[in-house]
């Protein structure tokens, strides 16, 4: 059994409304120094497989078929050890 740790953040180039909303309201509670706020999705799976090749397969696939919009979207892949 494979543990996968699947960050997914909007590309740089893609707005953030969530994250502007999260930095406004932070700079209202005074926390002026924070410069910028990025918010995304974070997925830990449970993956069954024969190798850690096969595990990051079936990973890759699940990101790429619903998990992560590729046109919007990046995503980064760690395995637990």
């Amino acid at each position: 059994m494979y543990k996968a740790k699947v960050n997914v953040t909007l590309r740089p180039s893609i707005l953030d409304p969530k994250g502007k909303a999260a930095h406004h309201a932070l700079h209202n509670l005074g926390l002026n120094n924070v410069k910028q706020v990025r918010i995304g999705k974070f997925i830990e799976l449970d993956v069954e497989a024969d190798s850690k090749d096969a595990a990051n397969e079936i990973v890759e696939a699940a990101c790429t078929k619903l998990l992560a919009n590729e046109v919007m979207e990046d995503y980064e892949i760690v395995f637990e050890d």
